[in-house]
């Protein structure tokens, strides 16, 4: 098993602001060993050992930019492991130095507990302006859907109406034609008698 070690000095947001106690938590979960604390005036350093292979996931998980860490910068040295380290701690300070950064943190993370509270807020009243207007929405095609099926029977009457009037209508010419059928007969009728009559005569 081929052990390295990294020298590595974060810089942005990363003191009082319990950046240290993740490094630790990922440190202590990826199975490495090392260090990390406060370097003055704004920055914190971490040395770590391990497999190599370890060690680089490890680098990767220190790119915090979540909350109230924003890691900005990894500063990395590679060397060989010496083995120094046991487990994974906190190297802390004085200890009314420490109090003053957990204080900080514990506001710092009401802070973000008020500005999530205030982002749920403004989340629902958009959720509730969206279910209005769909609402409004749906009372348009409501009404839409209503006038199309008062114009559907309004096309229905007027079918039923021609449908009527044609009927009338065929009623009506059979009913001349009959007329004209019963006229033409008699005609026919009254020249087949003179017809006979002339021949009668004769």
């Amino acid at each position: 098993m081929y052990m390295k070690r990294v020298d590595i000095i974060a810089s942005g947001d990363v003191q009082k602001v319990g950046f240290r106690d993740v490094v630790q938590k990922i440190g202590r979960d990826l199975g490495l060993s090392g260090t990390v604390e406060n370097r003055e005036p704004y920055d914190v350093r971490i040395v770590a050992e391990g497999e190599e292979d370890g060690l680089k996931e490890f680098i990767e998980a220190l790119k915090i930019k979540r909350g109230p860490i924003h890691v900005r910068e990894l500063e990395v040295s590679w060397s060989e492991a010496t083995g120094e380290f046991p487990y994974f701690k906190i190297l802390r300070g004085d200890w009314q130095e420490e109090l003053g950064e957990r204080f900080d943190v514990a506001v710092g993370l009401l802070y973000r507990s008020i500005e999530i509270g205030e982002e749920n807020l403004a989340l629902g009243r958009e959720n509730l302006a969206l279910g209005k207007e769909n609402l409004a929405v749906s009372k348009e095609n409501l009404a839409i859907g209503k006038k199309m099926l008062e114009k559907q029977d309004t096309m229905i009457e007027r079918q039923d109406e021609t449908i009527g009037e044609i009927r009338g209508m065929r009623s009506d010419f059979q009913d001349h034609m009959e007329k004209r059928f019963t006229k033409i007969e008699g005609e026919i009728a009254e020249i087949k008698a003179a017809i006979a009559d002339i021949k009668g005569n004769a």
